[in-house]
């Protein structure tokens, strides 16, 4: 057998067993299956995980983006004569803090206790003006929120109270420093109130005690039970059910927004606990995104997430007290704020009833500047870009909703960790797809092996017909050297004329006429 054949051969056995091995593989899914299992177990929040210190320090920085509304003709619309006119002002950004303290494992390392406290830093290059400087004309709250407590009074108490306080200078509406309505000032009226009743707190803010400060104690599920239970949230101040609406029929199945699952599906639901709206919202598949060359799904909150009853009747529940419920898109969360009027919604009436767009000129909804969103890279449940608004309204005493201000909470994975993310899904992939690289190689080596077939037939073609060549021209050449001489005719010769004729060997022969004439 020649080297050819030989390497032939050899190639025809290696590439009929790598088609075999990795056809076998690709059918019965091994390596998809063994990488799974891994970045399951790996991407919990163990107490030797890799992700664990992400958790507890989140790398990629936090901006919140305030933007509020200023009535421009607060006279006007108190005597009946126009509706409510709003410009909006900002954004002013704060750089958000959020590492988590207290860290304790639970039940075997099955669960984690943490709080998350909160801290903000004022950013004068991303916003466009000063907090402290610049002032809005908005609702006066707590004059609301006092007005709306002497509802179930008569009428006369109500005007003398209301009365009174126009006696103080308390109006309807307010002019106050962003940073005063955002972070919290001692209110003339709230004072009054916490002469008589000192468990009334005399300060008001939207944001009021929430600078340094943490949400609740959360114990959470570590994944190391079950990986769909990563980062789901166990209890919350002490409790499974939610208690300030109606309680869920099932105990918490959310996370608080940070960390999802891995592998994630287009199909499911997200469901993220809002710590501000005693609530969960869910979240559906929008599209599918890419940033910072990780591949994300894109979830949003759909059309129903803030729906009434009639038209989403999970949504009953949030009706406070039972059958209270406002229209769509909005949601009213005074039992979060220790009974102060407010009313969230997505900025501007975002996937809100028209009559609240209608009330207020000066908004302008769209999805493109208003939607709340999550990207989240389906392999590893990581959050990569994420957009939170919301909307802080406050219901005036003559049924308007007013619009007071909304926030923009944004995140984007930093480029350390978007490196480290691109590196981890790489190898991934590699080893999820080696079953196709094999088979990949077993049919290159397929067509190496025909070429080299192709090949070699070819040779012995040229051989044998350079062989057949070779022989017709010897045959040609043997023939015409057996041609023999043609003898002389002549009948006599003198002796003297006797010669010696040359034999076809080369030697010679001496012969008399006679013996030629005999021949």
């Amino acid at each position: 057998m020649t080297r050819r054949s030989c390497a032939i051969y050899a190639t025809g056995i290696v590439c009929a067993h790598l088609l075999i091995l990795g056809i076998a593989l690709l059918v019965a899914q091994v390596f998809q299956t063994m990488i799974q299992e891994r970045i399951k177990k790996e991407i919990t929040l163990a107490e030797n995980s890799r992700v664990l210190e992400g958790w507890i320090n989140p790398p990629p920085p936090v901006y919140m983006q305030y933007f509020f509304f200023s009535v421009t003709n607060s006279d006007e619309f108190l005597a009946g004569k126009e509706k409510p006119k709003v410009t909006q002002i900002g954004p002013y950004t704060y750089r958000e803090y959020r590492p988590r303290e207290n860290v304790t494992f639970l039940e075997n390392g099955t669960k984690i206790f943490a709080t998350n406290p909160k801290s903000f830093v004022f950013l004068r290059n991303m916003s466009s003006g000063d907090p402290e400087v610049d002032r809005v004309i908005t609702v006066n709250i707590p004059f609301i929120a006092v007005m709306n407590e002497l509802n179930s009074y008569s009428f006369f108490l109500r005007s003398a109270v209301s009365m009174w306080m126009g006696s103080m200078g308390i109006e309807v509406f307010m002019n106050r420093t962003v940073h005063e309505v955002l972070w919290g000032f001692k209110d003339p009226l709230l004072s009054k109130l916490h002469a008589m009743r000192p468990e009334v707190d005399e300060h008001f803010g939207l944001m009021y005690n929430k600078n340094g400060t943490h949400e609740g104690e959360f114990v959470f599920h570590t994944g190391e039970k079950n990986y769909m239970d990563y980062g789901k949230i166990d209890t919350w101040n002490g409790i499974r059910y939610l208690t300030a609406f109606d309680p869920y029929p099932n105990k918490y199945n959310f996370t608080d927004g940070s960390v999802f699952h891995t592998f994630l599906s287009r199909k499911e639901l997200l469901y993220i606990f809002a710590a501000d709206l005693c609530r969960s919202i869910h979240l559906a598949y929008v599209a599918d995104k890419e940033v910072k060359g990780i591949p994300a799904f894109r979830f949003a909150p759909p059309s129903d997430v803030l729906a009434p009853p009639d038209e989403n009747p999970s949504n009953a529940g949030f009706c406070v007290p039972a059958g209270d419920c406002l229209g769509k898109g909005v949601l009213k969360v005074s039992v979060c704020r220790q009974g102060a009027p407010i009313v969230v919604s997505f900025p501007h009436f975002y996937q809100a009833d028209k009559r609240y767009i209608n009330a207020i000129d000066g908004m302008n909804p769209n999805e493109e500047e208003h939607e709340t969103y999550l990207d989240i890279n389906p392999t590893t449940g990581v959050p990569i870009r994420a957009l939170k608004t919301s909307h802080k309204t406050t219901k005036e005493c003559s049924g308007t909703i007013f619009p007071i201000m909304y926030v923009n909470e944004t995140a984007t994975i930093d480029d350390e960790s978007a490196a480290r993310m691109r590196t981890l899904l790489l190898i991934v992939t590699v080893m999820s797809n080696f079953p196709v690289i094999i088979v990949g190689l077993g049919a290159i080596l397929l067509v190496v092996l025909i070429f080299l077939i192709c090949r070699n037939r070819q040779r012995k073609n040229e051989v044998k017909r350079i062989d057949f060549t070779e022989a017709f021209h010897s045959f040609a050449t043997t023939k015409d050297e057996t041609a023999y001489t043609q003898v002389s005719n002549q009948a006599e010769d003198s002796p003297e004329n006797r010669t010696n004729q040359p034999l076809r060997n080369g030697s010679y022969i001496a012969m008399s006429p006679v013996e030629a004439q005999k021949c």
